[in-house]
């Protein structure tokens, strides 16, 4: 573990991994732990974790983790505006690699809804979305090159609003600059209302990413907004 010549805000830690694998297995370990305590104290647990290539080795590691996933929900942090079915959905990623073996049990909360608008389909999730316990037990979040985590994309026309701590919705449509551009994010208040908060990230490129966004507006860079206590960030080369 190192700080990585990153002045990062107080309490905010970086983990540093030789590998992905390495990466995977102490991240699922300590989303694990979090889930537990959680059943533990209320009888329920919660988790929100990204999508994308990058966290199907967590997912799998943590599909794994002996514990009542009856009682845990799980949603995406984002998605695009596409079926479960799609190659680029993240509740069928989420369906495919976290929603087997030990974590088969566990109820999704997606996004996507057929017949309905994707405004009409985030009102839907919101609703869905704010009768879970809060604080969120635990959020992993992964950013991209250009600064965005979930689907909080710089220039996006709502995304003030969904950075905004006083933001009612719990789930906001916003647009990517590349196609597919719809896609449906969680906001603010939510994603940073969680127990254990974590940043998963891999490669030079992604380092130098939140170098920058360290000294960046959120609206430049949105995710500067998490980067506060209680984040921890799980780095590999």
């Amino acid at each position: 573990m190192t700080g990585l010549n990153l002045e990062l805000p107080p309490g905010v830690l970086i983990h540093r991994f030789p590998d992905p694998a390495h990466q995977a297995r102490v991240l699922a370990g300590a989303v694990s732990r979090a889930l537990v305590a959680g059943i533990r104290a209320h009888g329920t647990a919660s988790l929100l974790v990204s999508g994308g290539r990058s966290p199907v080795a967590f997912l799998e590691q943590l599909s794994r983790q002996p514990l009542d996933w009856r009682q845990v929900t799980v949603s995406p942090v984002d998605e695009r505006w596409v079926p479960p079915g799609h190659p680029d959905s993240n509740e069928g990623l989420l369906r495919c690699h976290l929603l087997q073996q030990a974590a088969a049990p566990a109820r999704l909360v997606g996004f996507y809804q057929p017949g309905l608008t994707p405004e009409a389909a985030a009102a839907r999730a919101s609703q869905q979305l704010a009768g879970l316990p809060w604080p969120v037990d635990a959020l992993v979040l992964g950013m991209g090159e250009d600064g965005h985590t979930a689907s909080l994309f710089p220039g996006s026309p709502l995304l003030a609003r969904g950075l905004s701590p006083d933001c009612p919705e719990c789930c906001l449509v916003m647009q990517a600059p590349v196609a597919p551009h719809v896609r449906l994010s969680l906001t603010w208040p939510l994603l940073a209302s969680a127990r254990l908060q974590c940043l998963a990230i891999q490669g030079p490129r992604k380092l130098e990413t939140l170098r920058q966004a360290l000294q960046a507006d959120p609206l430049q860079s949105p995710v500067r907004a998490f980067l506060q206590y209680p984040l921890e960030i799980y780095w590999c080369p």
